[in-house]
């Protein structure tokens, strides 16, 4: 076994000529004729039987060729890779040279390399000082939402509808007189000032009195996820049946006992106070770190191949349809629902896959230049935090290698940012 490793007239990409010895590759084959023994089907020998000669001359020996080199190569590939510290940030190119029973195995791959920053400013940076502090107003706006959650529904008959009433429908919509799948619901709740129907619909209901009937008129918006209905106007017959507002309790002591721990309202006020203090000061810390970071990477260079962009993509792909899953769908089908194709999809994250790997190389430069170092007992201090977080055995957690490195390199990651805003000139 043999490579040779030789950089190309692009930036950052070098290829890897791997040569194979025939008696490996040999070994694949008969792997790979080994596991599909059993669907070889030639006359005079019972299925599953046929002796692998036979197979190669009734078939092909070419037959095995492909997965003899998928079975060989990865464990070949990645041990050499490694061996020789190749920091590879891309799927390889491959192109095999020779690939024949009885000859060494030569291919090539050609592959992207993990780029060289070149540092620029990070120490003793301009930040402009981000502070948020609680007005009275905000006090008073969380109490509202306090007291919506708790308010009475009641019911109305003497009036017509208005802003924040809560009506029960009937509604059925058509275009071009046709009813439309989806367009039709009796008894429905319908919060006016929700924004939870098409734009132009709540705003005609306000008016109509109990037992009304009446046609509103509305468009559906270009980018409606139903392209049969996307832009076109349509027609909703209407009927109201009934009329509920919202009673809201009186902002005193009593609210305060029934909806937290606190005896008075001027209590509950202090806590609410606290709390949005302490939002303010996460917000505060997360939007100096993003300033800091942004200031720290526009200082830098470094040329970022398009291999690695595009492994990040494909990482944020795997994340959405992640995501998404817990929805019952895909990304297949969210692209549908928004009418985008995949390539529009990658080409609208290409931008954020570009940020995120200089973020994370910039910082990875910062560890090293600024020689930032995890002690062991900070490791062992956030493997119990996790352990106890999710519920895992901190010792289990503590023989994992690779979870132990994933851990440490979020800790570098978080003490270059604090490095960055320590050293900072915050003004």
């Amino acid at each position: 076994m043999s490579i040779k490793i030789e950089k190309t007239e692009n930036k950052n990409e070098v290829k890897l000529e791997f040569t194979v010895d025939a008696q490996i590759f040999i070994e694949g084959i008969e792997k790979v004729f080994k596991k599909n023994a059993k669907y070889f089907n030639v006359p005079g020998f019972r299925k599953g039987k046929v002796p692998m000669h036979i197979a190669e001359k009734h078939y092909g020996v070419e037959i095995f060729y492909e997965d003899a080199f998928n079975e060989v190569v990865p464990e070949i590939y990645d041990k050499e890779i490694k061996e020789n510290n190749i920091e590879v940030v891309s799927k390889p190119k491959i192109d095999i040279v020779q690939m024949e029973k009885g000859k060494d195995l030569i291919f090539t791959a050609i592959v992207n390399t993990k780029p060289e920053v070149e540092l620029g400013k990070y120490k003793g940076i301009e930040l402009k000082k981000v502070e948020y502090t609680v007005e009275d107003k905000d006090i008073e706006h969380e109490l509202g939402h306090m007291a919506e959650k708790n308010a009475r529904i009641i019911s109305v008959d003497n009036r017509a509808v208005k802003d924040g009433d809560i009506t029960v429908i009937d509604f059925e919509g058509t275009v071009d007189g046709v009813p439309f799948e989806g367009g039709k619901a009796e008894k429905h709740e319908l919060e006016i000032g929700s924004h939870s129907f098409i734009e132009g619909f709540e705003e005609q209901v306000i008016g109509m009195k109990i037992n009304e009937e009446k046609d509103i008129n509305v468009t559906f918006p270009e980018e409606y996820f139903s392209k049969d209905l996307a832009g076109k106007p349509a027609v909703f017959k209407v009927k109201l049946h009934e009329i509920k507002e919202k009673e809201l309790p009186k902002m005193d002591d009593e609210f305060a006992k029934d909806v937290s721990e606190f005896d008075t309202i001027d209590e509950l006020k202090a806590d609410i106070k606290k709390k949005m203090e302490e939002e303010n000061e996460h917000r505060a810390k997360h939007e100096i770190e993003d300033k800091a970071i942004e200031a720290v990477c526009d200082n830098a260079k470094l040329d970022i191949p398009d291999g690695m962009i595009e492994n990040e993509i494909d990482a944020m792909e795997e994340d959405l349809d992640r995501r998404l899953s817990y929805q019952g769908m895909g990304v297949e089908q969210y692209l549908k629902i928004i009418n985008k194709t995949k390539a529009d999809f990658r080409k609208e994250m290409r931008p954020e896959a570009e940020r995120a790997i200089k973020v994370r190389l910039v910082l990875e430069a910062i560890v090293k230049d600024a020689k930032i170092e995890i002690l062991e007992t900070e490791l062992n201090d956030k493997i119990a935090e996790l352990a106890k977080t999710y519920g895992r055995a901190e010792d289990e957690l503590k023989k994992n290698e690779e979870f132990k490195k994933y851990v440490s390199s979020n800790l570098e990651t978080e003490k270059a940012i604090q490095y960055i805003v320590d050293n900072a000139k915050i003004k």
